[in-house]
Parts: structure tokens; C-alpha cells; sequence
């Protein structure tokens, strides 16, 4: 392994959160934006191909080492690592409204959700999960809201673009079609 790529490792282990090209670049003088790429690449390869418990995942605009999900439950049930508390079923639906129609007003989210907002808002923004992006055009100018990089590093996206489309949730969500009977013969 190359020695940027040791240093690298070195800082992705001991950031809790995901870490720029732009911020691991900095730590060598003599890096560039390519040398960091591959370094990034290298280190990728050595935990893919090494049969290790955790991996390198690019994640909310940076990098992070974390636990390959396979072993995730375990160490879960193990109590071994903090983990954030789970959002429930609504706070989720009201994130995945934000997802997918940012920026969005507190009315709009209620009118489609049917039911008050403010609470899980409250919730969701203490979380640092969504923020307030700005105030509509409209009349008393609304707060718009949308989501935060926390938001990305919870799920473990890059960037809103790997969300599943609307017709890939239709398909996963569709009731699983039971299997007819085989004919007689």
C-alpha cells in the first residue's frame, strides 16, 4: 500500500464522519486531486479484495470507513457501537417527502401526509436531518425546507441522484403477486 494511502486510511479511521477529497488532499503537501483519487481507490481495493469486516464508501460529498452491512445487525444486537436512534415510520415518510420535493413548504407536506407536521419537523431538524433552505413566494413567504448532508451520510448517498426513482419505489412497493396453481394434468 502506497504511503498516502496508509495516511488516508489513517485519517479515515479516525474521522466519525465522512471526509472530503478536497480535506484528506490537504493532509500531504505533495498530494493532487489524481494522487488522492487513486490513493482513495487503492485503499477501496485493499478492504474489497482483503476479505475485511469494513469497507471504504463515498458517502455525503466525502469518505468514510464503515461496517460492511452483512455484519451490521450483529453488532447491533451486541450493543458494540452507538447507534443513532431510528426514525420512526412517519418521521421517515415526511424525510422522503423533503427528499424528493425540495424545497418544500410545512402546508405542503401536511396536505399530502393528511395529518400535522410540526412536531416531526421539530424532530428532523434537531436531527440536523433537514433544513430550513429559504421562504416561498407565497402569501406569509412559508419556510422552504430540504434536505442536509446529514441526511446523505444517514442513508449513505453521494448525492440525491441515488435515490430510487419514482417507478423503482412503485415496483418495490407493489404486494408480491402470489403464485397461481399448477394446472392438472
Amino acid at each position: 500500500m502506497t504511503p498516502l494511502a496508509q495516511l488516508l486510511e489513517a485519517a479515515l479511521f479516525a474521522s466519525g464522519m465522512p471526509v472530503s477529497a478536497e480535506a484528506l488532499a490537504a493532509l500531504d503537501p505533495d498530494a493532487t486531486p489524481e494522487s488522492v483519487e487513486a490513493a482513495l481507490i487503492e485503499l477501496r481495493a485493499q478492504y474489497d479484495d482483503g476479505g475485511h469486516g469494513i469497507e471504504i464508501v463515498e458517502a455525503a460529498g466525502g469518505w468514510q470507513i464503515l461496517t460492511r452491512p452483512e455484519y451490521t445487525a450483529a453488532i447491533e444486537r451486541a450493543q458494540i457501537a452507538s447507534r443513532p436512534h431510528r426514525l420512526s415510520a412517519a418521521a421517515l415518510e415526511t424525510l422522503a417527502l423533503i427528499a424528493y420535493r425540495q424545497p418544500i413548504t410545512r402546508a405542503d407536506i401536511e396536505e399530502i401526509r393528511g395529518v400535522s407536521a410540526g412536531s416531526i419537523l421539530k424532530s428532523l431538524l434537531e436531527r440536523g436531518l433537514v433544513d430550513v433552505m429559504g421562504k416561498a413566494d407565497a402569501l406569509g413567504r412559508p419556510l422552504l425546507y430540504g434536505t442536509t448532508p446529514a441526511f446523505l451520510e444517514h442513508f449513505a448517498l453521494r448525492h440525491l441522484g441515488e435515490l430510487p426513482r419514482a417507478d423503482e419505489l412503485a415496483v418495490a412497493l407493489r404486494p408480491a403477486v402470489e403464485a397461481a396453481p399448477a394446472p392438472a394434468s
